[in-house]
């Protein structure tokens, strides 16, 4: 059976972290989960070493020292995979707006169906957002519209970040050479595989707003995103680019 590894950032999600781990290794098929951890002042490095005890062979924990951004803390988290024998490497929110359930659909499309990078897409059959007010919804929206007509990628959920990459994808991808810390980096990471021609497919789910904790979107944020689309389009004209 391949073996896949999801990886979770974490900042401050000690009201969280328990639980959702929990489902994940409650789900029918085995994962396993690194938690990336950037000295959460809560102690949510504390309660996954506790937990760590219960499941020493399927959660495993990356302490960094402090708060680096969550494109760096995927790498870190995907080079840690490298370094092991995973097949599949998955991107999860800590805050329950990505359904554990949902990790078979984005596994099976890949190991089943063949996909090299699947995406949970909220915005593939409509618009399938949970408890955000409409103007966080229409900013989202328009925002993965943007992207799409910037970078000609025919995805439909250009900023999503729960997706399942195939251990051949993230060995091709220069991840040192990834730009974007923010959010950003979601839309650099697709936009590579995009132009390095894997096979991406966008599995349809519905994204529910975090209920406990506290959102880590901020205007740097958002304006990387923005300005940094246009950079990146630009860039990749020229044979230079590097992927």
């Amino acid at each position: 059976m391949p073996s896949a590894l999801v990886v979770i950032p974490t900042y401050n999600e000690i009201e969280n972290i328990e639980k959702l781990l929990r489902n994940v290794f409650s789900l029918q098929r085995s994962f396993h989960v690194l938690v990336v951890d950037d000295q959460s002042p809560d102690l949510t490095a504390l309660k996954v070493k506790e937990l760590m005890e219960e499941f020493p062979l399927q959660l495993f924990l990356l302490e960094r020292k402090g708060k680096m951004g969550l494109g760096t803390a995927y790498i870190a988290g995907f080079n840690w995979a490298l370094e092991r024998k995973y097949d599949y490497i998955f991107e999860m929110d800590a805050d329950f707006s990505h359904n554990p359930n949902d990790l078979i659909r984005l596994f099976n499309a890949c190991e089943k169906e063949g996909y090299d990078v699947s995406i949970g897409s909220r915005y593939k059959t409509g618009v399938n957002v949970v408890n955000w007010p409409m103007s966080r919804v229409l900013l989202s929206w328009m925002a993965s519209k943007y992207v799409r007509f910037i970078t000609g990628m025919h995805i439909a959920d250009t900023t999503a970040g729960f997706v399942c990459y195939r251990r051949a994808v993230l060995e091709h991808l220069r991840l040192d050479k990834i730009q974007f810390v923010g959010y950003a980096f979601q839309i650099e990471m697709k936009f590579k595989a995009y132009l390095s021609k894997f096979k991406i497919v966008e599995v349809p789910v519905i994204f529910t707003d975090r209920t406990k904790g506290e959102s880590k979107m901020n205007k740097r944020i958002i304006s990387e995103a923005i300005f940094g689309v246009i950079s990146m389009k630009l860039k990749s004209l020229f044979k230079t680019y590097e992927i």
